[in-house]
């Protein structure tokens, strides 16, 4: 299959790759970009491991193409550096294994930001978008509050 060039921003740094017209951004963040954060999971957006940030929303990285991405900023786990989310899930003990932690991780930041004064609705509405088979979703949604309370 014939490749094209593409330029991505992600996290913050512009790449520029040539990629099929089939790669998936979950993919090609992988593969190209050594950003192994977002995980394969199902493969069909039911999981939510793969989630990134796409201009501040969250975005399944396995139902996006690469070039879907072009001129969007693109954020995954890795670009993250220490966001209040992640130091909360630590104190929340929000994790398990940590395979669908990033996922969380990113879905929550996304949450933070474009609803600072979510009510619990809100917050049950957007972790129902993730999977987690190993823990329980109350020390998850405990952390996203402790940092809604901070904000």
């Amino acid at each position: 299959m014939r490749s094209y060039p593409i330029t991505l921003d992600v996290n913050g740094e512009s790449y520029s790759l040539s990629v099929s017209p089939a790669d998936t951004l979950l993919y090609t963040l992988r593969s190209y970009l050594g950003l192994t954060g977002a995980k394969p999971g199902c493969l069909n957006g039911d999981c939510g491991a793969c989630t990134i940030n796409i201009d501040g929303w969250p975005m399944k990285s396995c139902l996006m193409l690469a070039v879907e991405a072009v001129g969007k900023k693109v954020t995954t786990i890795e670009g993250l550096n220490g966001a209040p989310i992640q130091q909360a899930f630590i104190e929340n003990f929000a994790f398990q294994c940590g395979y669908c932690t990033p996922g969380f991780i990113m879905n929550c930041h996304s949450l933070i930001q474009q609803h600072p004064e979510a009510d619990d609705e809100t917050i049950k509405e957007w972790l129902e978008s993730n999977i987690c088979r190993c823990t329980s979703y109350a020390e998850i949604e405990k952390a996203v509050k402790s940092v809604l309370r901070k904000s």
